[in-house]
């Protein structure tokens, strides 16, 4: 019983890792596009930005 614990709190841990990089990642992609790129920081969630960023790196 202790053995599933202990394999619970890691888990965890590990989840909250990963998902405090996918939120600090999202944060950072709205300061770049908002404050270095002067776009409404908003807008980094558009599909047409993804399509065109892209479409310019298939080019």
């Amino acid at each position: 019983m202790h053995l599933s614990r202990d394999v619970l709190i890691t888990l965890i841990k590990v989840l909250s890792v990963i998902a405090s990089a996918i939120i600090l990642f999202f944060i950072g992609l709205m300061i770049g596009y908002g404050v270095v790129g002067d776009g409404s920081p908003t807008h980094v969630f558009s599909r047409a930005l993804w399509q065109h960023i892209f479409e310019f790196i298939q080019l």
